[in-house]
């Protein structure tokens, strides 16, 4: 078993979390980038080029009206949407998913995910494969988290974990992944807002940048011999990645879709937004872009959050005028991409929701939270695609084949990136090691 040893005590927790990146706050008072990092990535090289895209549905999307349609059920059941065939022979999914459908062939859709102990809308168990019950002392670390943690980045520019995750008004929505007992050093870097334009010199050359670096060791000397709490432990490293992102354009020009061409971009899609729907996360198919180009530049992980789909009325109106359209030809478009690029075996994919939706629509023409069953779809990852793992009886609201942990498809993803979940633990708060999922959830053999 190899033990990987983490922090008995927690970081300093006060860092701001301000949208900037200012290269003036490396000299005296702010150290801003350095902070940043330090809540929201890790120093250190390693060897493992493959990558993970998570994308965190938020609120829930109905499984039965996506990959899963029910079209013997009544009509108060079955709802209004009908199937269409896919590249896959036998296989049938949303007419609303046209894209997706003809990509079938590259993906696998889950049809008989469980795990959620409550229906509350959490990302938590999507990012982290536990639920929040009985945690550690730290709190579980997201896969983001534990990527970083545990492989560190490819790059010295490149942060291991990224989230393009926008804050919403319902704080869950908009989390990337939290690090846990991992700490705020393995957090995920958010490159949002104003942030981008500061993570380049500009009008500081690189002897000034040099002198103020060593002035910046000097302070920190001081600090260190102060700090009883432990709290600057990691700083070099810390900081000497942010120098990394200053003296590289590698992030920002991996951040820069604008240097895609056009016609790439609009495969994408131009329908979505920036803005936030509702309390949930934006219908944005930039990110999608963003993500993959992350991935080519270094990134292991790079979560996204997309819309929100917590349809409790008018609820098929409210899917196929905007988030059905808008994620089918995002999400295709970003596996297509990665099969035309050669990454399809390097980079996994994975979209979900924190759960499903109730079988009966309700009086106001929506569905309701459902955790006994939701849904999934993969991409990429060298899987087995073009197949469908488990079933759900003729109303979708138990399955009849195949349970799957969100737990099982963790392990999965970590197999995929050369890492034993079995083998592998981290120190939580107290010392204690713990594995990186549940000892009962291994990885699906259906895809491997």
């Amino acid at each position: 078993m190899l033990n990987i040893a983490g922090r008995s005590h927690k970081l300093c927790d006060g860092i701001s979390r301000r949208d900037a990146l200012k290269i003036g706050g490396l000299g005296l008072g702010g150290l801003s980038l350095p902070q940043l990092l330090q809540a929201e990535s890790r120093a250190g090289l390693g060897k493992s080029q493959k990558s993970i895209i998570m994308i965190y549905m938020c609120g829930a999307p109905s499984h039965q009206d996506m990959y899963d349609l029910k079209m013997d059920a009544p009509s108060e059941i079955r709802g209004e949407y009908r199937p269409i065939e896919t590249s896959v022979p036998g296989l049938q999914i949303c007419e609303h998913l046209p894209n997706l459908a003809q990509a079938m062939d590259k993906c696998v859709p889950l049809r008989s995910v469980y795990g959620s102990p409550n229906g509350a809308h959490d990302s938590f168990i999507c990012y982290t494969g536990h639920t929040t019950q009985n945690q550690p002392p730290g709190g579980w670390p997201s896969l983001g988290s534990t990527i970083s943690r545990v492989q560190g980045p490819t790059n010295p520019a490149i942060p291991a974990f990224v989230g393009l995750s926008p804050d919403t008004r319902h704080p869950p929505y908009g989390s990337p992944g939290h690090p846990g007992f991992l700490g705020v050093g393995h957090a995920a870097f958010r490159p949002s807002g104003p942030t981008r334009k500061d993570m380049v010199l500009g009008q500081v050359d690189s002897n000034r940048l040099s002198s103020r670096k060593e002035l910046l060791s000097s302070l920190d000397l001081i600090r260190r011999n102060m700090d009883a709490s432990g709290t600057m432990a990691g700083l070099d490293l810390l900081t000497q990645q942010a120098f990394d992102i200053l003296t590289s354009s590698k992030l920002v020009d991996a951040l820069d879709i604008s240097k895609e061409p056009q016609e790439v971009r609009d495969r994408y899609g131009n329908q979505g937004s920036e803005k936030n729907y509702g309390d949930g996360a934006p219908t944005n198919p930039e990110h999608f872009l963003m993500a993959r180009r992350l991935v080519e530049a270094g990134a292991r992980v790079v979560t996204l959050n997309f819309g929100r789909w917590d349809f409790h009325s008018n609820h098929f109106n409210g899917m196929k005028k905007t988030h059905l359209p808008q994620f089918d030809q995002a999400l295709a478009a970003l596996i297509n991409d990665l099969h035309e690029r050669g990454l399809a075996d390097d980079v996994a994919v994975v979209a979900w929701g924190e759960f499903g939706r109730t079988p009966r629509i309700n009086k106001d023409a929506g569905r309701d939270h459902w955790p006994q069953v939701g849904g999934a779809l993969l991409a990429g990852g060298g899987f087995r695609t073009g197949q469908v793992i488990g079933a759900t009886d003729r109303l979708g609201a138990e399955i009849t084949e195949r349970p799957i942990h969100f737990g099982e498809v963790f392990a999965s993803l970590y197999k995929f990136m050369g890492l034993d979940p079995h083998a592998i633990t981290l120190d939580d708060f107290s010392g204690r090691p713990q594995y990186l999922v549940d000892q009962q959830h291994h990885a699906l053999p259906e895809l491997m």
